[in-house]
């Protein structure tokens, strides 16, 4: 019976179907927060299948301790930056993640925290909780409108284009930039156009970013982005968080350069840049944008099933590296 691990405590609906597959050979790690390297080295060892999250690093040191018999790691998120696809591959592992299950949810938090930003909810909200708030003012916390704005989409993928359905209900332009130019018939349902950089970073209203992380996208928004935005302009990431510069996003909102940020993922999470948690006008969150029960609990189901296929012989779902399918057929 194939053994898996599964890194840390996912909802039961994933874990279930795990059981139900491998029974007791599911050891699952019960502390509910990032597995330590050392536990993570450990827990592997001997494994056919590990359930991963985003936050654990399965390099080649984690793939040499689980030793040849691993198959599959099943990463429950989109982003699989955290496995090291090239070693992966070369020792015919199969990596999976979770796409279009967390598309709408993601953005949903993502135009939340548009919102919130545009609006000051949460610089507003300190003000009033502190008991500052005398009475209605004519000038108080006067944020910016999102109704007609331009929304500037950087990157076009699925939760990219759900921000674009979500924009025609604001009677939005949207604009956005892509290495990958979308179908006519697509940008004309969207009613989205395609621009350069500079012309996104020059005209957007918005600027939402939904990027794969790649080497070609780190740091993609620095100081030399910054100066090119509006001064009215508001920032929102939910992508992942080194495609930003915290650094000098930090300067651009403290300097006023920018109006708003609003983020949900950070160049070194936990660890948020001192100077970031100092701007009133950045709405930060903790990595929220999948949070809801349906949405996670589908994540696990898929990850649980994306594992047990690869296990099990079976046509392996979400493969991100399907050219190590010839080194692992089907069966094998």
């Amino acid at each position: 019976m194939p053994r898996v691990f599964v890194t840390r405590p996912i909802p039961d609906a994933g874990l279930k179907l795990l059981h139900e597959a491998f029974g007791g050979d599911v050891v699952v790690s019960q502390d509910d927060r990032p597995i330590s390297r050392e536990a993570l080295l450990e827990g592997v060892r001997g494994v056919h299948g590990v359930l991963s999250i985003l936050t654990d690093a399965m390099d080649e040191e984690v793939f040499e301790a689980a030793g040849p018999q691993l198959k599959v790691v099943a990463n429950y998120a989109v982003g699989y930056n955290n496995v090291d696809i090239a070693a992966a591959t070369r020792r015919g592992i199969v990596v999976t993640n979770t796409p279009g299950v967390l598309t709408e949810t993601t953005a949903d938090m993502t135009w939340a925290l548009m919102m919130a930003a545009a609006r000051r909810v949460t610089e507003s909200e300190r003000y009033l909780r502190a008991g500052e708030w005398k009475s209605w003012g004519p000038q108080l916390f006067l944020g910016v409108d999102i109704h007609g704005q331009t929304l500037g989409l950087f990157g076009m993928g699925r939760i990219g284009q759900a921000m674009a359905r979500r924009a025609r209900g604001f009677d939005m332009r949207v604009i956005y930039h892509d290495a990958v130019r979308l179908p006519a018939d697509r940008e004309n349902e969207l009613n989205a156009a395609l621009v350069e950089k500079q012309t996104l970073l020059a005209e957007s209203d918005f600027i939402s970013i939904h990027c794969p992380l790649l080497p070609e996208t780190t740091h993609a928004f620095g100081a030399a982005e910054f100066a090119r935005m509006k001064p009215t302009a508001v920032l929102v990431n939910t992508a992942r968080g080194p495609i930003v510069d915290e650094a000098a996003l930090a300067e651009a909102l403290s300097s006023r350069r920018i109006f708003a940020a609003g983020l949900d993922v950070y160049e070194r999470e936990p660890e948020i840049h001192p100077a970031l948690l100092a701007c009133p006008n950045a709405v930060l969150v903790p990595h929220l944008g999948s949070a809801t029960r349906t949405t996670r609990a589908r994540m696990a189901e898929m990850a649980a099933a994306n594992l047990i296929a690869a296990l099990s012989g079976r046509d392996v779902p979400n493969c991100v590296n399907p050219e190590v399918l010839e080194i692992f057929p089907k069966g094998s």
